[in-house]
């Protein structure tokens, strides 16, 4: 039976090829395509607006007779039409214009047009206004409707989008949209169908709540929001299902590996590290690949539990693989590594970018050959020459900045007997409930919520830079007094413009303010190793300050460090200023953290600032982060063509990521209506195989 999934565009009057090549770029093929592209925004054109009444910023549709039109000019050649009603007179100022439509917009022609109100130099002006000549009459109140407003690209306008989908919409009484979801699902919720859905989006009725479609909360809309928000949630649901579809090897707790590495710590686990570290035992000595998220907040202790679970996988004979996102993550996590370890007989290998030649071959050739039972590096641990032995689990430490299709590439690094590894994932600050379900919906997960015993609150002050002698002041006083300080600058390069001083500059300056100190610097652009000597000059008290750019953000425990200065604190996100002042309040004396801001603050800096200030719960301030940036900043790379929503507003629908998650599952034994939702909200979006 036909559907509008089998119906090409090019069916539609007018749709040739080059328009098809451009409707492909929107991710339009079929009519069923151009259907779920949706409006994401409606405008109320249902009056005429007299030009007499219009303020500069209004968006109007105004009516009124050709004046005159003229070729202005100047800089940039201009067709300027001035409109005149009974209450005054408005400009249309056209830049790229033809010959046909000058001759069309002559004196005394009648003329609707829509658009946004600008100063300009015949007063107040449309620029490319929307408009009709010799308009019919406007609708009656009872049958004007709202104007829908698509998602476009380059070389195709507003009026061609709608007018292809009503087109499109003609098509629906014969060929009505297959409705995946069960009636009842529908009943329970009281949503329309989706045909029924889809043809008031693109064209509400005239009686329909104005108010409801411009805020996204009519049923319509609603309806769809689920379908899309289910879409999403099964898509990774069925990620999963692809990487546990392989097995796992079982690895079993065996030898004493784990209690001589608890005996040899300075501190006890604290209950959370228990109960996180016993739900990976149990996932760990399961023959389906483990796939489990960890958060905690900064400075929980999730880098020991990746330790016990990389002996417990050492234990059972198999290797083990830890990714960070940077080089310099990678590297504190290798000294951690080789200092737990070293001890107990493993050596951990290291394999970065960087790492070339000679010395790569033969890190290779150790990894390959089983020799390596722990190796730990970057990206580069993802390359094709990288050859196991026998992986069996995969650490991978900051997710956001990893995607699902490298999590499934990791599925083939597995042991060479065609079994998949085991994948723990750890996050450095607390991802928001409602987002950890909806963006890892793929994963189990565990929360670390217990930081260690001893930990004292980090006092938070806010100052503007007017104050920086005070707070120079305040560094040389810490550091009198036998602590540590940090001084983070947000760029390395000195930038007029952002108002921000780079650290080599600032280093500078606070040496020649601060001669008794020393002082050293870190940033992006040192080499790993001039990078590694400094931070362990800092760690082993010989340097009084450290200047750094925000390099320092994730990984580094200095427990001397008792005081932070963060420069221009508005421009970072609130996860990142969290994971910043978590270098310090990690011993046992009083910490304290500095912002250091550029007045003017927008709204937005000063609630970051204000919720910062506020709460030294991440958790907490993962739910503010993502209600001040929205679902895409907070997340980073991890949205990417993940989290792009055509209808969808996370903020606004998350009362619905309950319902879905709860939905999903129920539906994953009914491929075929995935496979099919899938395919309508993500279209190209998500090919599992191609990795």
């Amino acid at each position: 039976m036909t559907s509008l999934e089998d119906i090409q565009v090019t069916a539609l009057k007018g749709v040739g090829a080059s328009l098809a090549a451009t409707l492909a770029r929107l991710g339009v093929h079929s009519l069923q395509d151009l259907l779920f592209h949706l409006p994401h925004r409606y405008e109320d054109r249902t009056r005429i607006v007299p030009m007499g009444s219009l303020r500069v910023g209004d968006v109007a549709v105004v009516e009124g007779e050709v004046a005159k039109a003229d070729l202005m000019m100047g800089r940039r050649r201009s067709l300027q039409v001035t409109l005149r009603d009974d209450s005054g007179f408005l400009v249309m100022r056209f830049f790229h214009f033809s010959a046909a439509q000058k001759n069309q917009l002559a004196e005394g022609q009648r003329v609707r047009c829509y658009g946004e109100v600008r100063p300009g130099r015949a007063g107040y002006e449309f620029y490319h206004p929307e408009y009709q000549v010799n308009p019919a009459p406007m609708a009656s109140h009872s049958e004007a409707t709202l104007t829908p407003v698509y998602p476009l690209t380059e070389g195709i306008q507003q009026p061609r989008v709608r007018s292809l989908c009503q087109q499109a919409l003609a098509y629906l009484k014969r060929y009505p949209i297959r409705d995946w979801l069960p009636p009842a699902m529908l009943a329970d919720y009281q949503l329309p169908g989706i045909s029924e859905a889809v043809e008031l989006v693109h064209a509400p009725p005239a009686d329909a709540p104005v108010h409801l479609l411009m805020e996204g909360r009519h049923p319509a809309q609603q309806r769809l929001v689920m379908e899309e928000l289910l879409a999403h949630q099964l898509s990774l649901l069925r990620v999963r299902q692809q990487i546990q579809a392989r097995e796992a090897l079982p690895l079993l707790p065996r030898g004493d590996l784990v209690e001589r590495f608890l005996d040899s710590l300075p501190f006890r686990l604290t209950g959370a590290q228990q109960q996180v570290m016993s739900e990976i035992r149990q996932d760990l000595s399961q023959p389906v690949p483990m796939l489990r998220l960890v958060q905690g907040d900064v400075g929980s202790g999730k880098t020991v539990v990746a330790a016990l679970a990389a002996l417990q996988a050492i234990g059972s004979g198999v290797q083990v693989a830890m990714m960070a996102p940077t080089e310099i993550l990678a590297e504190q996590h290798y000294n951690n590594f080789r200092e737990w370890l070293e001890p107990l007989g493993i050596r951990p290998g290291w394999l970065s970018g960087k790492v070339k030649g000679k010395a790569r071959a033969a890190m290779l050739e150790q990894v390959a050959s089983g020799e390596s039972a722990m190796v730990i590096g970057t990206h580069a641990l993802f390359q094709n020459d990288v050859l196991f032995d026998r992986l069996g689990l995969v650490i991978i430490d900051e997710q956001h900045r990893f995607g699902v299709h490298q999590r499934l590439a990791l599925k083939e690094k597995g042991a060479a007997d065609a079994l998949a590894p085991h994948q723990l994932i750890m996050t450095a600050t607390p991802i928001p409930r409602t987002l950890a379900m909806s963006a890892y919906a793929d994963l189990d997960t565990s929360v670390i919520d217990e930081l260690p015993p001893g930990r004292k609150p980090i006092e938070t002050i806010a100052l503007p830079d007017s104050r920086r002698d005070d707070i120079i002041g305040r560094v040389r006083d810490a550091c009198r007094t036998g602590r540590q300080a940090y001084w983070v600058c947000t760029l390395i390069e000195e930038s007029e413009a952002l108002q921000c001083q780079a650290a080599e500059v600032t280093a500078e300056s606070l040496r020649e303010r601060l001669p008794e100190l020393k002082v050293g610097l870190v940033h992006g652009r040192l080499k790993a190793q001039e990078k590694a000597t400094v931070m362990q000059r800092f760690k082993e008290g010989e340097l009084d300050l450290l200047v750094a750019t925000t390099v320092i953000e994730v990984g580094v425990d200095v427990p001397n460090a008792s005081l932070i200065i963060i420069e221009n604190p508005e421009r970072l996100g609130l996860a990142q200023l969290h994971q910043l002042r978590g270098r310090v309040g990690r011993g046992e004396e009083a910490s304290f953290c500095v912002l250091m801001y550029h007045p003017p603050l927008s709204g937005n800096g000063r609630a970051r600032l204000q919720a910062l200030r506020e709460s030294q719960d991440g958790f907490v301030i993962a739910e503010k982060d993502l209600e001040i940036r929205g679902p895409g900043e907070v997340l980073g790379t991890r949205q990417t063509g993940m989290m792009q929503f055509r209808l969808a507003d996370f903020e606004r629908d998350k009362g619905w990521i309950e319902a879905v998650r709860e939905m999903a599952p129920a539906m994953m034994g009914d491929s075929g209506s995935v496979d099919a939702i899938i395919r309508r909200w993500l279209g190209e979006r998500i090919r599992y195989g191609d990795v």
